[in-house]
C-alpha cells in the first residue's frame, strides 16, 4: 500500500468513528500534513528547494539569513546586550537560515555571537534529521515549544504559520457554516454544518469582519486559523524579555477577507505547481493558507505582546542592507565568465528576495512583536530605507 492510500485509509477510518461521521477541515489538514507515519511534513525530506514542491527565501542565497542576522544583532543591542541571547527558530526547514545566521554573526558580530544560544523547534522528524546533519554546531540545540523555558532573545519563523491547519467557513443562507470532511462512495467529500466552536465567531469579532454583511455573497468561503492564536499564546508564555519575528505570506484582515476573494486563500503545492484540490495527493502535497496579520497583532496584544511594527519583506531586507549589497555587487566580481555568471545569479537572487509583484517574496509580511521591553524600541528592519 502506498503512503498516499495508507493515509487516505487512516483518514477514512478516523471519519467513520467521529461524531456524525465527519471531521472539521482543520482535523483533515492536520492528518494530511502531520500524521506521524504518513504526513506530508513529518515524513518527507525533499519538500523544500528546487527538487521539492516549493522554495523559500533562504534557498535563493545566503543573503536572506545574513540580513536576518543584522536584525538579530540589533535586537541583542536593544535588549541591552544580555550575557545569554536566545535565538529560537520555529520550523527551521533544512537548517539553511541557522547555518547562515551563525556564520554571519560569528564573523561580523562576535560579541553577540559569544552570548548566543541557538534553539530549533521542529515538529518534523525528517527535517530535524536534516538539520542535525547540517548543524553540527556547539551553539545549536533542539527542543519543543512546550519544553522551552522563558527566554531573553527572539523567537522567529519563516513560512511557518501558513502551514498551520485551518478551519473553512462558508456563508450559506445568510448564516456562517463550517466545512466538514466526510465520506461518500468511497471518496472524501465536503459537507456543511454548524460551527464546531464558538471561537470561530469570536475570531471575526477580533478582526472586525462581518461576513453576514451584504457585501459578501452567499457561498463566500474563507479560512480561520485558530491554531495560529493558540501558537501565539504559547509563544508569549516562552518570552521573558524579547521579540517575536514572523515572516510569511498573508494580508491584513480587510484584504484577507475582501468580498472579491470569495474562495479564500487555500492552495495546494505539488512539485512547484499549485492547484485547488486538497483531496488529491494526500500526504504528498502541501496545504497552505495565507496569514491574517491583523489577527496576529490583535490577539498578540491580548496575550501580552506589544506590536513593534509590520512591513513587507522587500522593505525589511532593504532596511537591513540588501540595497547596499546590490550596489556593491560589481565591486566583488572576479574576472572571467564564471565570475560574471555568479554576479548575474547573485543579482537575480537579491531581486527575488525583494520582488514586490503580487506573487513575489518581497510582498511577504514581516511582523515584529515584543514583550517585557520598552514599547518605543526602534529596530533597523522597520526603518524605511532612504531613496537613492
Amino acid at each position: 500500500m502506498t503512503s498516499t492510500s495508507a493515509l487516505t485509509t487512516i483518514i477514512t477510518e478516523h471519519i467513520q468513528t467521529a461524531p456524525k461521521n465527519r471531521i472539521t477541515f482543520r482535523e483533515y489538514v492536520n492528518l494530511a500534513l502531520y500524521h506521524s507515519q504518513h504526513g506530508y511534513y513529518t515524513t518527507k525530506v525533499s519538500i523544500l528547494g528546487p527538487s521539492g514542491d516549493f522554495i523559500t527565501s533562504p534557498h535563493l542565497s545566503r543573503d536572506f539569513g545574513e540580513l536576518l542576522a543584522n536584525q538579530f544583532a540589533d535586537m541583542w543591542c536593544a535588549l541591552g546586550q544580555p550575557t545569554t541571547f536566545h535565538l529560537v527558530e520555529m520550523g527551521a526547514g533544512q537548517g539553511l537560515i541557522a547555518a547562515d545566521v551563525l556564520s554571519y554573526l560569528q564573523q561580523h558580530f562576535p560579541d553577540c555571537y559569544a552570548t548566543l544560544n541557538y534553539i530549533i523547534i521542529e515538529r518534523s522528524p525528517a527535517l530535524r534529521s536534516v538539520q542535525q546533519e547540517r548543524l553540527k554546531h556547539k551553539k545549536v540545540s533542539w527542543t519543543t515549544l512546550d519544553a522551552l523555558p522563558p527566554i531573553t532573545g527572539c523567537l522567529f519563523s519563516n513560512e511557518l504559520v501558513d502551514a498551520f491547519p485551518v478551519h473553512i467557513i462558508e456563508k450559506n443562507n445568510n448564516q456562517l457554516q463550517e466545512v466538514y470532511v466526510t465520506t461518500k462512495d468511497n471518496s472524501l467529500k465536503e459537507t456543511l454544518g454548524s460551527l464546531s466552536t464558538d471561537k470561530l465567531a469570536q475570531y471575526f469579532d477580533l478582526v472586525e469582519i462581518n461576513l453576514l454583511a451584504d457585501d459578501y455573497s452567499d457561498g463566500y468561503r474563507t479560512e480561520v486559523n485558530l491554531a495560529a492564536l493558540d501558537w501565539l499564546s504559547n509563544v508569549a508564555s516562552r518570552i521573558a524579555q524579547g521579540f517575536l519575528l514572523t515572516i510569511d505570506y498573508g494580508h491584513i484582515a480587510q484584504r484577507y477577507y475582501s468580498p472579491a476573494r470569495h474562495r479564500g486563500t487555500l492552495k495546494c503545492y505539488y512539485q512547484h505547481r499549485h492547484h485547488d484540490d486538497p483531496y488529491t495527493n494526500i500526504g504528498q502535497q502541501d496545504l497552505t493558507a495565507h496569514v491574517d496579520f491583523t489577527a496576529l497583532e490583535r490577539y498578540g496584544e491580548k496575550v501580552g505582546f506589544t506590536n513593534v511594527g509590520f512591513t513587507q519583506q522587500g522593505l525589511f531586507l532593504m532596511a537591513l542592507g540588501l540595497g547596499n549589497r546590490l550596489a556593491n555587487l560589481t565591486q566583488t566580481i572576479t574576472p572571467g565568465p564564471d565570475g560574471f555568471n555568479h554576479l548575474i545569479q547573485r543579482r537575480q537572487a537579491l531581486h527575488q528576495l525583494m520582488d514586490m509583484t503580487p506573487m513575489g517574496l518581497g510582498t511577504f509580511g514581516v511582523l515584529i512583536q515584543s514583550k517585557g521591553i520598552d514599547c518605543n524600541v526602534s529596530l533597523k528592519g522597520l526603518v524605511v530605507p532612504p531613496l537613492t
